[in-house]
Formats: structure tokens, C-alpha cells, sequence
């Protein structure tokens, strides 16, 4: 009988992290990666691993944004806007 592989719950396929155990992940492969230190096989993996975490990071904030609506009262009732990030590249004004 061939000996299972055993995966971290935050590593599993099946299961994916939180946003912020993610961002963790990512932080981590992106040291190791500036390290200039893996092997060169052991470097596209972490990078292809660390792109799949990028995508999930990016899909969970996009979805993050769409739940955010601000309610506003108005005479007919309740109406939605969608959410509007403050502009961080701003003039300082």
C-alpha cells in the first residue's frame, strides 16, 4: 500500500484559507522567494503556489466589494450604491 501524503489544512485543495491565512501563505513564499536561495524546482512551485494564492486573495476581495453596498434611505424606500474606495494615490488634498 503506497504511503498517503499527508497536506496541511491550509494547503488542502479542497479547503481554501482565509484571506488572511492566504496573504500569510503569500508573504512567506515571496521571502523565500527573494532569498534566492531554493532550488530551482522548489522555486516554481512556491511561485505557481503563490500565484494560485494571489488569484483566491483577488477573487475574495472582488467579492468582499460587491458586499459591500451602502444602504441609503430614500422617499420610495431602500436603495443600494456600490461601495467606492477612497482614492490612495491622491494629491494629498
Amino acid at each position: 500500500m503506497p504511503a498517503r501524503r499527508t497536506e496541511k489544512p491550509e494547503t488542502a485543495p479542497d479547503a481554501a484559507p482565509s484571506f488572511e491565512a492566504a496573504m500569510e501563505q503569500l508573504e512567506g513564499i515571496v521571502d523565500r522567494l527573494e532569498s534566492g536561495e531554493l532550488p530551482l524546482e522548489e522555486a516554481l512551485s512556491s511561485f505557481e503556489h503563490g500565484v494560485a494564492l494571489s488569484r483566491q486573495c483577488a477573487a475574495q476581495l472582488e467579492s468582499a466589494e460587491r458586499r459591500i453596498e451602502v444602504l441609503v434611505q430614500t422617499g420610495s424606500g431602500l436603495t443600494t450604491e456600490p461601495f467606492e474606495a477612497p482614492d490612495d494615490e491622491g494629491d494629498g488634498a
